[in-house]
C-alpha cells in the first residue's frame, strides 16, 4: 500500500458492519482504515491517525453519529464526513444534511457507491490542502429545489469536472410547488448525481424574506464553505421569494470577490445578462439534474429537455459554444470561465404567486 494512501476512520458500534466496512476500502479503494466502535473512541483516533475521510453510523449509544459530526466540524471545518444509518428517512437524511455531512449512505452498503464516494471525497479534501491544486469553491444559492440547477446546472457540473467543490443551499422545501417530502428526496438525488454538498433548508415557501433568518442562513453555510465563487437569483424576477433570495444574498455574501445571478422561467425581461459560459459536454448532466425532480417535470413545462435545449441554444447567439448558460455579473474577480485560483481565508460576517 502506498504512502499516499487515503486514511479513512470507520465508527460504527456493530463489529460486523465495521469490519466489512473496513475490508471493502482497504481491499478496493487501497485505504488505510481505522475502525473504532464508538464516537469516544473516534475522538481519540482523530489526532494519531489523521484520517483523510471519516466514515460514521448515526445511531450509537452515548454520541450519536451527528453529534460527532458536529465535534469533528468544530476542530477539523474541512475534513470530509460520510454518515451511515439503516433508516431510510427524508428526516435522517436532511437531519445530516443540515449537520455538515458530506454524503449520506444507507443501509445495507452499496460497496461501489461507498468506494467512490471514498475516494472522491479524500482527493478533494486533500487537494484543498495542497497548495499546487488550488480549486474554485462554489455556492449556489436557491429560493426552492430545481432553482439551482435550471439555472446554472450546467454551470455546475462544469465546476465539478474541473474538479470544484460545489455547494448547493435551498432556502425551502418548496411546499406550495407539492409534497415537501418528495421535494427533499429530489433535491437530494440531484446533489448525490452532481456530487455537490446541499444544505436544505425550512424556510416558508412564497414568504421568504430579504433580511433576518434568510441573510442568517446564508451568512452561515457561507462562514462554513468560505466560496470563491457564488451563484444565486436575479433581482428581475417576477417570484417574490426569488427576488428576496438575491437581496438576501447579496448581503450575506459581502466578503465574497465574485457574485453572478442566473436566469429562472419567471426572470422578467429586464434580465440582462453580460456573460454567457459555455456547458457544450455538459447538457446531458443538465438534463439529468433536472429529471431528479420527477414530481414536477408533469406541472413545470420548462422542465421538458426540449424547453432546456432550446433555452440553451437560444443564449448561445451571444456566446462561444452551441449551449450557454446567462449570468448577470454583480462582482467579479473570477475568470468565468472556471480556472482554478487560491481560495482567500475565511471571514466571519458580523406573497406573491406561488411555486
Amino acid at each position: 500500500m502506498s504512502e499516499g494512501a487515503y486514511r479513512v476512520l470507520v465508527v460504527d458500534d456493530d463489529p460486523d458492519v465495521a469490519q466489512y466496512t473496513r475490508a471493502l476500502l482497504e481491499r478496493r479503494a487501497e485505504c488505510v482504515v481505522m475502525a473504532v466502535g464508538d464516537a469516544p473512541q473516534a475522538q481519540r483516533a482523530m489526532a494519531q491517525f489523521n484520517p483523510d475521510v471519516v466514515v460514521t453510523d448515526i445511531e450509537m449509544p452515548g454520541m450519536t453519529g451527528l453529534e460527532l459530526l458536529a465535534v469533528l466540524r468544530a476542530d477539523r471545518p474541512d475534513l470530509p464526513v460520510i454518515v451511515m444509518t439503516a433508516h431510510v428517512s427524508v428526516d435522517y437524511a436532511v437531519s445530516a444534511l443540515r449537520g455538515q455531512a458530506d454524503e449520506f449512505i444507507t443501509k445495507p452498503i452499496d460497496s461501489g457507491h461507498l468506494v467512490a464516494t471514498v475516494l472522491r471525497l479524500a482527493e478533494e479534501g486533500r487537494a484543498r490542502h495542497n497548495p499546487g491544486r488550488p480549486r474554485e469553491y462554489v455556492l449556489a444559492v436557491g429560493a426552492h429545489p430545481d432553482d439551482v440547477e435550471i439555472g446554472v446546472g450546467g454551470i455546475l457540473a462544469s465546476h465539478r469536472a474541473s474538479g470544484d467543490q460545489v455547494v448547493i443551499l435551498t432556502l425551502s422545501r418548496g411546499g406550495r410547488g407539492g409534497s415537501p417530502e418528495d421535494r427533499q428526496h429530489e433535491s437530494l438525488a440531484a446533489a448525490d448525481l452532481l456530487g455537490a454538498r446541499l444544505f436544505l433548508e425550512d424556510l416558508v415557501d412564497t414568504e421568504i424574506t430579504n433580511t433576518g433568518p434568510t441573510v442568517q442562513i446564508i451568512e452561515r453555510v457561507v462562514r462554513e464553505v468560505n466560496p470563491t465563487i457564488v451563484y444565486t437569483h436575479s433581482i428581475h424576477d417576477r417570484h417574490q421569494d426569488h427576488r428576496a433570495t438575491h437581496e438576501a444574498t447579496v448581503v450575506a455574501t459581502r466578503s465574497v470577490d465574485t457574485v453572478a445571478c442566473f436566469q429562472s422561467p419567471s426572470s422578467t425581461v429586464d434580465f440582462r445578462p453580460t456573460r454567457f459560459v459555455s456547458i457544450d459536454g455538459f447538457t446531458e448532466k443538465k438534463l439529468a439534474l433536472l429529471s431528479c425532480f420527477a414530481s414536477q417535470s408533469q406541472i413545470r413545462n420548462y422542465l421538458d429537455p426540449e424547453f432546456v435545449l432550446a433555452t440553451a441554444r437560444y443564449w448561445s447567439r451571444f456566446g462561444a459554444g452551441e449551449s450557454v448558460e446567462p449570468l448577470e455579473i454583480l462582482r467579479e474577480t473570477a475568470d468565468m470561465s472556471m480556472p482554478v485560483r487560491k481560495r482567500p481565508q475565511a471571514q466571519t460576517s458580523s406573497g406573491e404567486g406561488s411555486r
